[in-house]
Formats: structure tokens, C-alpha cells, sequence
């Protein structure tokens, strides 16, 4: 920590907006388990025409300076949407990215208080986007673990300034490693066939070409805004993002982890949604798609041994049918076949007791921890 003054500057210009976009790469150099943004998604996360949920926000980016150099950044977000419709009076931070300087992140989060409390806001939670599909919650457990797609990577020291600050806990993240068994014993057979025994007129369905997922991408994702509507932060997509969220990863998705169950009036009921890994592949390509960055996606993706569950849902009227188990066997099935070693849960809320119990079913354990922070303004 230096005793030179800091500069806080909002970003209002193209310029800046890429100084703010490339902060990271720069604090994160070095850092082997860092995994740069895919730029390209990125540029189009922050330009207000492209991502929807700028009209329903407030929003702020802001940059530190000391002595002419950008040592820190920061986003504080007002989704009013999500706070009139829980009756929440709560202000965001996300995005935020520091050296290991303590008066860097005090300052940055203290402009953020100010900007919330002028906004009317009561609390300040974070790290937290838009939504729970933006990466959230600092890592407080497993630093040292490869990071996944779209789950943030921090520095211990990043914790440290948060709790110093004056954060507490709000809610804990966990993401299960799920090992794939080399085969699979009788008793998962019994209950795979036995559920679909007792479900007559559900129908399984499997993928092989992406051009077959493309009329199921609408109705997977309205069941999402059915399933995840308790979930805390999710914000129900509407027709314009779900565009957006196809667009972003139909391309890369492996039709093979996709499953889907329908019901006899071919309405979807249930689905799981996988991805190989492709982590490695971005931190080759630097973040850069084009011109050659995709290649060495496509490729990680070939030969990871790991896979990423992504998204999955059940309709109401179809929990506890044992619908999951059927789901859940499939995707090990698709992963031990494509010789698969390892299975991440992404981020599972720390209350959503019945997919923690569904995790170490299968043998999952517990080997990262994500901390939202919350903090009383005034």
C-alpha cells in the first residue's frame, strides 16, 4: 500500500471501456489459473445495446488511478427489476479488480457506497451482476483449483480487502467434482430403469448435431425462468436475451451433453445441459476468438476431462419423480463414454439443499466455495 493519491475516473469512453475490459490480464499476469474473458462476449456484456438488462439497471464503471497508471476497477449495478420484484432495496458490486493494495480497494468500494446511498439504495452485496448468470461471489475455498467458465478467479488478498471493508457473508456458492465411474453397477441401473418405468408417456432425448438443438433452446430456457424462479439473483430472460444466450453458446455447446425429457404433448419437462471443458483453450487463445483463438478452443474441448454442468431444470409438477437421477445418469453416461474423468456442478446456493444431496449421491465433493458479501449502507 502506497500513501500516493488515487484517482477514481467513471468510464465514459470507448478507451476507457477497454482499459476497464483488459485491467485484468495485466493484475492477473502470471496468475496460472486465471482464465481471460472471451473478449468478444465481453464487449458485447458492456455495450447497453446489446445487453438488455442495462435498461432495467443503473449501472457505473469506474477506474483507479495512481500516478497515471489504472491499478483498479469496479461496477456497481441497481437492478430495479430484481429489487421490485423480491421488494429489495439492494445496490451491487461486481467486477472488481485490484492490486494487492488495500487503498486501491477501499477507495473503489467507497465510491460505490456513495453512488448507491445517492441512489436510495440500504444495502451493498457482491461481488454480483446482473443476474446469477454473470460470474458471482469471491472465491473463498479451493484458490488453487482450475477456474471454469463463467466463475470468477480472484487472489486470496481480494477476500482480505472485502472483509476489511466491512462485508459479511450474505450466501455461499459450492461447486461439487463429481468423479465419473468407470462402469456402472447395478443399483444405478435398477433406479435408471425403474424411473423410467414409473414415468409412461415421458420421452428421453438425446443429440448428436447442433442444428437439432435449435428448437429446443426457447422452451429449455423458459423452463429455466420456471425453475430458477426462487433462485436467488436469477432474473427471468426475456425473448431478446434468450436470443442472446444462444448466440453466445450454441456454438460451443456439445449437442451429445444435452438431455431433454419430454412429455406426450412433446413439451419439455426436464433437461440437463453440459460442456466439455474449454478453459484451457481460451487461456491459449488470450481470450481472442479469431483469428485462430477458436482453434485451440475447439481443441481443449476435444480433450478435456472435465465436463461443466451448466444448466438443468424439472417443471413442478414433475419433481420427485426421479426425474434428476435419470438426467444426472445420463450425463455420466455421455461423460464416461467420451472418456470423461471429472464432472464441476458449477454454483450450487448453499440452501438448495435437495441438488447439494443430489451431488454427493453421485460421489461429489465439495472442492470450491463462492461468498456473496453484503453490507448495511448508511
Amino acid at each position: 500500500m502506497t500513501d500516493q493519491p488515487i484517482d477514481i475516473i467513471e468510464v465514459k469512453t470507448k478507451k476507457q471501456l477497454r482499459t476497464f475490459i483488459h485491467l485484468p490480464a495485466k493484475i492477473h499476469k502470471g496468475h496460472t489459473n486465471w482464465v481471460p474473458p472471451l473478449y468478444m462476449d465481453e464487449w458485447e456484456f458492456f455495450n447497453p445495446k446489446k445487453n438488455e438488462a442495462f435498461s432495467y439497471s443503473d449501472t457505473i464503471l469506474l477506474l483507479a488511478y495512481e500516478q497515471g497508471k489504472c491499478v483498479g476497477r469496479i461496477m456497481g449495478i441497481v437492478n430495479h427489476k430484481y429489487n421490485d420484484e423480491h421488494n429489495e432495496n439492494d445496490a451491487r458490486f461486481c467486477f472488481i479488480e485490484t492490486y494487492d493494495d488495500y487503498g486501491v480497494a477501499e477507495t473503489l468500494l467507497t465510491a460505490i457506497e456513495k453512488w448507491a446511498l445517492a441512489k436510495n439504495m440500504t444495502n451493498l452485496v457482491g461481488p454480483l451482476g446482473f443476474s446469477d448468470k454473470d460470474p458471482q461471489g469471491l472465491r473463498i475455498e479451493g484458490l488453487d483449483e482450475p477456474t471454469i467458465i463463467a466463475t470468477i478467479c480472484n487472489y486470496a488478498y481480494m477476500i482480505d480487502f472485502v472483509e476489511r471493508f466491512g462485508f459479511t457473508k450474505k450466501v455461499d456458492l459450492l461447486s461439487y467434482k463429481i468423479p465419473v465411474p468407470e462402469s456402472f453397477n447395478d443399483t444405478y441401473k435398477r433406479i435408471y430403469q425403474r424411473t423410467l418405468n414409473n414415468n409412461k408417456g415421458l420421452k428421453l432425448l438425446s443429440f448428436a448435431k447442433r442444428k437439432q438443438l435449435k428448437p429446443y433452446v426457447k422452451p429449455v430456457l423458459k423452463l429455466t425462468n420456471h425453475a430458477f424462479k426462487d433462485i436467488y439473483a436469477f432474473n427471468p430472460l426475456t425473448e431478446k436475451e434468450m436470443d442472446e444466450f444462444a448466440n453466445r453458446y450454441l456454438m460451443v455447446i456439445d449437442p451429445g451433453f444435452v438431455k431433454v425429457i419430454e412429455n406426450q404433448n412433446k413439451e419439455v419437462v426436464a433437461f440437463i445441459l453440459g460442456m466439455p471443458d474449454i478453459c484451457e483453450g481460451i487461456q491459449k487463445s488470450k481470450g481472442y476468438v479469431w483469428p485462430v483463438g477458436f482453434i485451440h478452443i475447439l481443441r481443449s474441448q476435444k480433450k478435456t476431462k472435465l465436463v461443466n454442468l451448466l444448466l438443468g431444470g424439472i417443471r413442478e409438477e414433475y419433481r420427485n419423480k426421479g426425474l434428476d437421477t435419470v438426467l444426472g445418469i445420463e450425463m455420466l453416461m455421455e461423460a464416461q463414454k467420451r472418456g470423461i474423468e471429472y464432472i464441476d456442478s458449477h454454483l450450487i446456493l448453499e440452501t438448495n439443499a435437495k441438488m447439494l444431496a443430489e451431488s454427493e449421491k453421485v460421489g461429489g465433493v465439495v472442492y470450491k466455495r463462492f461468498r456473496i458479501y453484503q453490507k448495511p449502507l448508511g
